[in-house]
């Protein structure tokens, strides 16, 4: 079983279309897009039948952490897939994941056997499991586009378009359909870096009057969309982090 660690700190920000292609223009001088080019990624986010996690997380603790299963293009059975946790601890995001087939992932899910591979991170997703009681609840899925720095491959930077999100045929199997969660054209850029951002990029940014905003996909579509669903009115605020 593969398993992977990452910590780093991440910014986002939401871009017109006219800033997404200037800044495109500016970054390829430094950075390379990586070799699966434009793809679209799954997520099966996991959470309580309350949606206690992804509430916790609006109100932007110290603390916080989300599990989803992931895939990268449409997955076939044996396809292998990720089941992350992914915490953000002062500003520091911590990501822990664990790779098994869609088939494996499936039947964990659904409350059978946990996969033969054994390891620590597995070990704390099944804690986390059952300590809370989740289960899936919001497919997400988007076009991504990645770049990586030329000299710092640690560097790296995503668009997001197309971010949508629906709450029913939870399977990666199911496809990438689901209600937009951006306006048409809308770009979700985040910056992904080990310590500080380049000094060159700081410029760009600020040159085109680019700020960084507190958004999240799941928080998005819970307080736009879910909450009003399940409660029957709609929250004030729609910028989560």
């Amino acid at each position: 079983m593969a398993q992977e660690v990452f910590a780093r700190i991440e910014k986002k920000f939401l871009l017109r279309p006219e800033q997404y292609k200037a800044l495109r223009a500016v970054f390829d001088e430094k950075m390379a897009q990586d070799a699966y080019g434009r793809h679209t990624i799954l997520n099966i986010y996991l959470d309580t039948p309350d949606y206690e996690l992804t509430r916790e997380s609006i109100e932007k603790p110290i603390y916080k952490e989300k599990m989803r299963l992931r895939a990268y293009g449409m997955p076939q059975e044996n396809d292998k897939v990720f089941l992350e946790i992914k915490k953000k601890y002062k500003g520091v995001v911590y990501k822990r994941r664990a790779e098994m087939t869609l088939r494996q992932a499936r039947e964990y899910l659904s409350g059978g056997e946990k996969p033969p591979q054994d390891s620590q991170i597995l070990r704390e997703i099944d804690y986390t499991l059952k300590f809370h009681d989740i289960h899936p609840m919001v497919c997400l899925c988007y076009e991504r586009v990645a770049l990586y720095g030329k000299e710092n491959p640690d560097l790296r930077i995503t668009f997001d378009t197309g971010i949508r999100f629906r709450t029913d045929e939870l399977d990666l199997g199911a496809g990438a359909r689901g209600q937009n969660l951006l306006p048409p054209g809308g770009v979700l850029m985040e910056i992904k870096i080990p310590g500080a951002m380049p000094l060159w990029m700081a410029r760009a940014l600020d040159e085109m009057n680019i700020r960084q905003t507190s958004f999240s996909k799941i928080g998005t579509a819970y307080t736009n969309f879910i909450y009003e669903k399940e409660w029957g009115e709609a929250r004030s605020c729609c910028k989560v982090s």
